[in-house]
């Protein structure tokens, strides 16, 4: 398939839009502390972005109970709301290359690990609460890497899975993808290793985000 036959892009959002990897890591050493748990190292935290917290928090300590992980987010959240006060700036190249893609007119949409909050308190920080035809946040539908937010991206936008496109920073992205028939673009800035994004055979794999534009307008 030629790129420039894609008509809708997905996005992740944190590691892949917004430069917010750091700010996650450290509310998840802050939580673990405050909850008394054992640290993890930044690696171990890193492979779990994309997942939905519950998930995440799960696959780290999978000895914490019900009640246990209850108190656990909610210093995640306390941390990692009052870090975004300013929020995580988008990673460069990222503005432009948005707003060419609205004017050449694809159909735009995101696929986050957030929560629905999280994500709408993102997008008005950015001004960007109408901006894309669809988001789909982890605690409204199943978490990554199930394929059913990007299988519901697919029906409001009335785009087949060949024609749509997922780009991520995570293997849970990647797999999301290859789950739900579609192809990906890696993005080797954001969580998890190029090298373990290639296993997923991205069609794509950019350095920088102003290359995935260049990508779906070659000749």
């Amino acid at each position: 398939m030629h790129p420039s036959d894609y008509k809708l892009l997905i996005f992740d959002w944190d590691g892949t839009l917004a430069d917010s990897i750091g700010r996650i890591v450290e509310a998840m050493h802050v939580a673990s502390e405050r909850s008394g748990f054992p640290l993890c190292d930044d690696f171990a935290v890193k492979g779990i972005i994309g997942l939905g917290l519950p998930e995440a928090i799960r696959t780290l300590y999978p000895q914490i109970g019900d009640d246990e992980l209850i108190v656990f987010r909610q210093h995640y959240a306390d941390h990692y709301i009052a870090a975004e006060a300013v929020p995580s700036p988008l990673f460069e190249g990222v503005l432009e290359s948005m707003a060419a893609f609205r004017a050449e007119g694809y159909r735009l949409a995101v696929a986050t690990g957030k929560a629905r909050r999280g994500l709408d308190r993102v997008l008005k920080a950015h001004g960007w609460e109408t901006y894309f035809d669809i988001t789909r946040a982890a605690d409204e539908t199943a978490s990554k890497p199930h394929p059913l937010m990007l299988e519901e991206i697919l029906a409001h936008c009335d785009v087949p899975a060949a024609q749509a496109l997922m780009v991520g920073d995570s293997s849970f992205d990647l797999q999301m993808a290859r789950n739900a028939g579609m192809d990906s673009v890696a993005v080797s800035y954001g969580a998890q290793s190029i090298e373990a994004l290639r296993l997923f055979e991205p069609k794509l794999a950019i350095d920088r985000f102003s290359e995935l534009h260049a990508w779906l307008n070659q000749a």
